[in-house]
């Protein structure tokens, strides 16, 4: 449903409203699927637009041990402060998104939104189910139709009134594996096999640390982008494997709450070719949910 190196191809094609929906264009939707995998309570994700890089300065980078870089970032005297090391950053981040030990507490979750495409007059509804440690479905319903994508800790797949049935593999799938961590900001650490601390950069009126994360099975790197005063994640830059090719994707998160000890974003926004958001009205944790429910379907 769910860099800068590498923009997307142009979108050609357009959701239409009604009963019915154009089924050349229901890849949209299948990528709005794969992109609620990727939320901050889901963390990355894929959708086909053009990326605009974040506006701002990058400072001068220095390298540090650890496969880490840290540069330097102007002060409030015109100095020049060296920037934290990504230790620090991921510890504030883990600390603002509730601490080690409320995130141990939970072991599922269920949560229930809306997701608006204002310029296709479109919107739906969005529910998503999430099991510790990796395991989650994603279904969005839009103009009539049903996507899905789910990962049940092994297998990752994906069903759509176009493609149908089919079982994800190679980078698609890693990535889906990735994205599916339920105690991601604990995890963030061993997510990637390199860290680059690059600057500072506006994002949404916050000034935030700009982090280059490189996936295990290389490729370039994801830019994450943590709020100096908050420490929370207000913006992901990645590429995600699909069958239709690699596409980037920049995701805005905010309206961050408190559930249950742990602060999440409630509204996520993807701004490009074409704008939509997601917006979750309800979350619950640690309900029942069994572990079929995340299972690849049956072939009809």
């Amino acid at each position: 449903m769910q860099p800068i190196n590498r923009l997307p191809r142009p979108i050609s094609h357009r959701l239409k409203t009604g009963p019915k929906m154009n089924l050349k264009s229901t890849s949209i939707v299948a990528a709005l699927c794969a992109l609620v995998v990727a939320l901050g309570i889901l963390p990355f994700a894929t959708f086909g637009q053009t990326v605009t890089p974040a506006q701002g300065s990058r400072a001068p980078q220095a390298s540090t041990a650890g496969g880490t870089t840290a540069g330097a970032q102007t002060n409030q005297q015109g100095g020049m402060a060296a920037l934290p090391g990504i230790d620090k950053i991921l510890d504030k981040y883990i600390e603002a998104s509730g601490g080690r030990v409320a995130w141990q507490k939970l072991n599922s979750r269920e949560s229930k939104g809306v997701v608006d495409v204002p310029a296709m007059n479109a919107s739906g509804s969005v529910e998503v189910y999430e099991k510790a440690p990796s395991k989650v479905l994603v279904t969005i319903t839009i103009s009539g139709a049903t996507f899905s994508q789910g990962y049940d800790g092994k297998v990752g797949w994906s069903s759509d009134p176009q493609n149908g049935l089919r079982e994800q593999t190679g980078d698609e799938l890693a990535e889906t594996q990735r994205d599916a961590d339920f105690y991601l900001p604990l995890d963030m650490r061993t997510m990637y096999s390199k860290f680059n601390v690059t600057g500072t950069e506006d994002v949404n009126g916050h000034r935030a640390y700009a982090v280059e994360a490189t996936p295990p099975e290389g490729g370039d790197p994801d830019k994450l982008y943590f709020a100096t005063d908050t420490g929370l994640l207000v913006r992901t830059i990645s590429q995600r494997h699909t069958p239709d090719g690699v596409f980037a994707i920049q995701e805005d998160f905010s309206d961050y709450r408190q559930v249950d000890g742990i602060t999440v974003p409630f509204q996520t926004r993807t701004s490009g070719q074409l704008d939509f958001t997601i917006r979750l009205e309800e979350m619950h944790h640690n309900v029942a949910i069994d572990n079929a429910k995340f299972e690849k379907p049956a072939a009809q």
